[in-house]
């Protein structure tokens, strides 16, 4: 991809090709009305799930329900050797990885009677779109360095308040949160793009784009409005290269110097590897 395909002025011609390319177009009516209806009516329950079903809360209902069984106060164990935060976020992982890959490869294995590879998990064509890649992560690593001047950026980043306790905390955490960033990319640019794509073409695209920017607006508002324009671009580069791969080293480029950010503003970047 060409420096200038990302330009404004260039998205719809970018479509466009993607729209007059294969597998664009190339089911039934029929088959195109079914194809959206199963795609749709996954990414509904998915998002469903994963939004009542994330909050820690259920993981401190479900220690708490095990514990009374068996006499043992897990939650307040947890609590008090200092990693009930942290397992809350396993299970918020747990959350993304059951809804955005878990029943999405459902649906492609016994639905679509397909494999996973063909639904972006390849690397692919990436290293040929890395210009393009590399022109939306930019601005964007700059504007993350002006942002975390303020003090809302310093409040809301990292999500895990003890990110900055130890080494160790800190690489748990991004594990975690990087981990995310692939299920994320695989369920909107992987199985939403190339499941969609044979029924709608390049309109695949701007469906993806509604929900994404939905599951932003419990954040910043800059950060759901920019979501708008990165998920149309990381679309395009998605389907040009036919991989998530770039959107997911795109995301965890940011993701990543924004914590840093965040804990060198505050001075709390990490010092040594155990938290005690």
């Amino acid at each position: 991809m060409k420096l200038a395909a990302l330009h404004p002025r260039q998205i719809l011609r970018a479509l466009d090709q993607i729209d007059a390319a294969a597998p664009s177009w190339q089911m039934s009516r029929p088959e195109a009305l079914r194809r959206v209806f199963i795609v749709l009516a996954t990414v509904s329950v998915s998002l469903l799930i994963l939004h009542y079903g994330k909050f820690a809360t259920n993981l401190h209902a479900l220690l708490q329900s095990l514990g009374e069984r068996r006499g043992v106060d897990y939650l307040q164990q947890l609590r008090d050797a200092g990693w009930l935060e942290l397992c809350s976020y396993v299970w918020w992982t747990g959350c993304h990885l059951l809804t955005f890959i878990v029943l999405p490869w459902l649906v492609i294995r016994f639905i679509f009677r397909a494999q996973m590879r063909d639904f972006g998990w390849r690397w692919n064509q990436v290293g040929e779109h890395w210009r393009g890649y590399l022109l939306l992560l930019s601005p964007i690593l700059v504007f993350v360095v002006l942002v975390s001047m303020g003090e809302d950026f310093v409040g809301h980043y990292p999500f895990y308040r003890h990110a900055g306790r130890s080494w160790l905390d800190f690489l748990l955490w991004e594990l975690l949160y990087m981990s995310q960033f692939i299920f994320l990319e695989f369920f909107f640019r992987g199985f939403m793009l190339n499941a969609l794509r044979p029924a709608i073409g390049a309109n695949a695209i701007w469906v993806m784009c509604v929900p994404y920017l939905m599951i932003h607006f419990p954040k910043l508002w800059l950060e759901a409005t920019g979501a708008i324009l990165f998920g149309l671009f990381l679309g395009i580069l998605a389907l040009q290269s036919r991989s998530i791969w770039g959107g997911v080293l795109v995301h965890a480029g940011v993701a990543l110097s924004m914590d840093i950010a965040a804990l060198i503003r505050k001075g709390e970047f990490p010092g040594s590897f155990f938290p005690f």
